[in-house]
């Protein structure tokens, strides 16, 4: 079982003219968190939802992907929405109408073998200093696999040195990175990611991947480091592209046996084939998501019939 913590929101997004907009659930852990359900996994999402029209909408989509939801206690009175148009590459900008202000952190089931969070769940006060402290506490446990990915968006931070240094921090809290070069491109301006995978990694990480979009990903492990490619697809956009590659990374590590409690020494040994392996699903997740308009990742049936993943007989 997985628990995913963090924001989940309604996408209100515009057509070519900026006319009309559709409305999609979203939500970088939102989306991870059905990710992982549509690929077979227990999952539960700790968030901060509202029982008003975006929040019903919301929680609607999270009841019919098979995903828990574990409403957190917060301050605010209404479900965040988040306002995005598509460039011609069919990339998201955001303007974000948020808050992330939940009081206590969530429950962790004896059964829950990884942690996920990150985006605005870790980066939005007040809320992120409580999503912050559970890393901490979970990490101090070592009960649970921790999972992050910052996922950086701008326009609802502040300065560079400020976050990075923050980023730095809740690396250092976390037993999986996951992380795009678009966003080491931000908080690391001119620095080559493979450079800052290796220095993050020494934070103490047993593996940091970097997504590279068209181009793939590279990931880092204690041991070596593998760059893997990515098929050519018919790209529709890229929303939810990001937390597709995150959903079946997750997934399946989880299948390998590499998540929960003691499982730490053999996620970092994981072995380079294996690793391959791991990042080749995670790569076909989130091809599959580019094809598709909207944040729509495949279902276990969609991999088990390509032969990928834990769930298709596959060992990693």
């Amino acid at each position: 079982m997985i628990t995913v913590v963090g924001e989940a929101l309604l996408d209100l997004i515009a057509d070519s003219d900026a006319q009309v907009f559709a409305s999609r659930p979203g939500g970088s852990p939102a989306n991870v968190a059905v990710g992982l359900a549509r690929l077979g996994a227990q999952v539960t999402l700790a968030t901060q939802l509202v029982d008003d029209l975006p929040g019903r909408i919301v929680g609607k989509h999270l009841r019919a992907n098979d995903v828990v939801v574990q409403r957190l206690p917060a301050q605010s009175s209404a479900t965040s929405i988040a306002l995005a148009a598509l460039d011609n590459d069919g990339g998201a900008t955001y303007d974000f109408r948020i808050a992330w202000d939940v009081t206590e952190p969530p429950r962790i089931l004896p059964d829950c073998l990884c942690l996920h969070t990150g985006s605005i769940a870790t980066a939005l006060y007040p809320g992120a200093a409580v999503v912050e402290d559970l890393m901490r506490t979970q990490r101090r446990s070592g009960s649970v696999t921790i999972s992050l990915d910052p996922n950086i968006r701008p326009s609802l931070l502040g300065s560079i040195d400020g976050e990075s240094a923050r980023v730095e921090r809740q690396v250092g809290l976390a037993d999986i990175v996951k992380v795009s070069a678009e966003d080491l491109r931000w908080l690391y301006p001119g620095t080559d990611p493979r450079t800052v995978a290796r220095d993050w990694l020494a934070r103490g990480p047993a593996l940091v991947v970097v997504t590279l979009g068209a181009d793939g990903a590279y990931a880092r492990t204690p041991r070596f480091a593998v760059t893997r490619i990515a098929p050519q697809v018919s790209v529709v956009d890229t929303v939810g592209a990001g937390d597709a590659f995150t959903a079946g990374l997750l997934d399946a590590l989880g299948g390998a046996g590499l998540l929960g409690r003691s499982r730490r020494e053999q996620l970092a040994a994981i072995t380079r084939s294996g690793l391959e392996e791991v990042l080749d699903f995670a790569i076909a997740v989130a091809s599959a998501t580019c094809s598709r308009q909207g944040a729509d990742p495949p279902h276990w049936r969609w991999a088990a019939n390509r032969h990928f993943g834990p769930r298709a007989g596959r060992d990693f």
